[in-house]
């Protein structure tokens, strides 16, 4: 069966079509008005091996909160869809990433339960017009309505780009290595049988 979903959003801030293939090829698509953040959508999607489509029109007059984080929401929406049951999957995932003087961590368990630990003290700084707080708005919505437990943990870094790119490249692969079929499991991955 294939693992794919299509989401649409729309409220009275944003209107949002989404789709996501976890089997994908890396396969990007993306507009969303807010060039910075198309641009880490476009490393999900490349590092976690996921082919993706976004086309987000949002309230960009005030700023880019309310398209970031509901795309956010679409994309963890879009998880939970395109994974059904859970049956023979990973479950859990984990990436260390270096990117320049930059060290990050992702670690995901798609349990069901959201959780969010921010280990990120990113700098506050424009790059663009994303505003480099919005990384933990994202990560956050993507979890909730992904229903996953997420850790991020910056180990040290400097430059604002790299630490919000090298933690968006540790969270698409650690979301990768969970979602993946594992060729040793049936069923549910829980003593539970329900995830």
């Amino acid at each position: 069966m294939p693992r794919t979903a299509h989401i649409h959003r729309e409220t009275a801030e944003t209107a949002i079509e989404l789709d996501l293939n976890l089997d994908g090829t890396g396969k990007v698509q993306v507009s969303t008005g807010v060039g910075f953040f198309d641009h880490m959508l476009t490393h999900i999607a490349k590092h976690g091996l996921f082919d993706l489509t976004v086309n987000a029109k949002g309230d960009l007059h005030i700023d880019a909160h309310h398209t970031v984080e509901d795309v956010g929401i679409c994309f963890g929406k879009a998880v939970v869809q395109a994974l059904g049951d859970k049956a023979g999957i990973r479950r859990y995932g984990d990436a260390t990433l270096p990117m320049d003087e930059t060290l990050v961590t992702a670690a995901v368990d798609l349990s069901g339960r959201p959780f969010l630990v921010w280990r990120a003290d990113v700098p506050l700084e424009p790059l663009g017009t994303f505003s480099s707080q919005l990384a933990e708005e994202f990560w956050r919505a993507v979890s909730s309505a992904g229903l996953m437990n997420l850790h991020v943990m910056l180990h040290h870094g400097r430059n604002t780009h790299h630490i919000v790119e090298g933690i968006f490249k540790a969270c698409a692969r650690a979301l990768r290595q969970a979602v993946e079929p594992d060729p040793r499991a049936t069923g549910v991955p829980s003593t539970k049988g329900v995830l």
